[in-house]
């Protein structure tokens, strides 16, 4: 079956990002499936390339998470006329896979279904506009309710959808019942990241030696509300916590948290630049809690955060601010907590407990690494996507 996926974000282990797009094609091309990838990246050329045997075709479109919302949108638009534009040499494909965020990648999809008759299965990784329109980013209700049009359109037109979460499935479904969707959250890739003894070596490297360690590890931008974050860190020194806490990533914010972190004093966080793959497995080695974060908007406890899974199948503690699926996760395994995000208090007094409780953290780092094997792994993750196609 040969099958065309778009997605403006296509990363590898060896760029870092998210990578679940290429555990999808890779999945696909394991199973003898012929894949294009149809991507974007920051050249000033377009190239292609081979990768584990997956075409992959890159736009040169530039993209930053650091963009504010108008740049995002032009680059999102580029990307989709560049897509449709190169996607005529791919008109005999079997499937057209297309990946959100943005939903506009859902408009060079029905254009292909249009032009070539070519069916298209459409994943959401957030709900969109609903994420945009809460963030207050879109202000404008004429726009708003075009995009809730666009939106509904894409469901109803698509062969099926993939859903990243149970909430955004229930959500699909109420825009567009009787649509086949189905569930594939976000990977835990259990063969890579492992628990592991803290190495020593590194341990000193990075000043950590008999602390205890948080971090957080990816996007650092409006929506993901880590003033949180440095609001722990800052109660955490005041109680002198043995903690020592780590942000790793890029955004957006990354320059006014660091300024806000000086203020504070905050001696006890370290700022860590974006790094790959195999960097993210160094880092996770000495740390003992994943710390993610959201902005206290109702639509963004829909999410999937890849490294709410890479703390899963790294075996370590999670920490969350927010509700939703999975906070229900977290209490029924117990293998994290959630802090109210406006009380920093109560995060000390409950990391206090993995500090002081003996085994309870080595048993909530257990429990992580069970629900990541039993229910997130992605070896069975990967056979559940390829038999969306079968």
């Amino acid at each position: 079956m040969n099958v065309l996926i778009l997605h403006q974000h296509f990363h590898t282990p060896e760029t870092g990002g998210a990578l679940r797009s290429y555990y999808l094609a890779t999945a696909l091309a394991a199973h003898g499936f012929r894949v294009t990838v149809i991507t974007a990246h920051n050249e000033k050329t377009y190239s292609r390339k081979t990768i584990e045997n997956i075409d992959v075709h890159y736009l040169p479109i530039p993209y930053n998470n650091r963009f504010g919302f108008v740049a995002r949108s032009q680059s999102f638009l580029k990307y989709v006329r560049g897509a449709v534009k190169l996607a005529k040499q791919f008109r005999d494909v079997d499937y057209c896979y297309a990946i959100s965020v943005p939903l506009t990648v859902g408009l060079a999809a029905m254009w292909l279904k249009l032009r070539y008759k070519t069916p298209y299965i459409f994943e959401v990784g957030d709900l969109w506009p609903e994420a945009p329109i809460q963030l207050g980013f879109i202000k404008n209700f004429i726009f708003a309710q075009t995009l809730y049009a666009l939106e509904r359109r894409i469901y109803k037109s698509a062969h099926a959808v993939v859903a990243l979460s149970p909430a955004i499935k229930s959500a699909i479904e109420k825009k567009a019942p009787g649509k086949t969707v189905h569930l594939i959250p976000n990977m835990a890739d259990c063969n890579f990241y492992k628990p592991a003894l803290k190495d020593a070596t590194l341990a000193t490297t990075y000043g950590v030696t008999e602390k205890l360690v948080v971090s957080y590890i990816g996007a650092v931008g409006v929506a993901n509300g880590l003033d949180s974050f440095l609001e722990c860190v800052n109660a955490s020194r005041k109680a002198q916590l043995p903690v020592h806490f780590f942000m790793c990533g890029d955004g957006a914010e990354l320059d006014r948290l660091k300024g806000h972190s000086q203020t504070m004093g905050l001696q006890n966080l370290t700022f860590l630049d974006f790094r790959n793959r195999d960097g993210v497995k160094e880092l996770l080695n000495i740390t003992d809690a994943m710390f993610i974060s959201f902005k206290q908007v109702p639509i963004l406890e829909t999410g999937s955060p890849n490294k709410f899974f890479d703390g899963l199948a790294a075996g370590k503690l999670i920490i969350i601010n927010f509700g939703g699926w999975i906070k229900k996760e977290l209490e029924e395994t117990q293998c994290g907590f959630y802090y109210n995000p406006q009380q920093p208090t109560e995060f000390v007094k409950k990391l206090s407990a993995y500090l002081y409780e003996g085994g309870l953290l080595e048993r909530a780092q257990s429990a992580a690494r069970k629900l990541g094997e039993e229910k997130y792994s992605r070896e069975n993750l990967s056979e559940a996507f390829v038999g969306v196609f079968n």
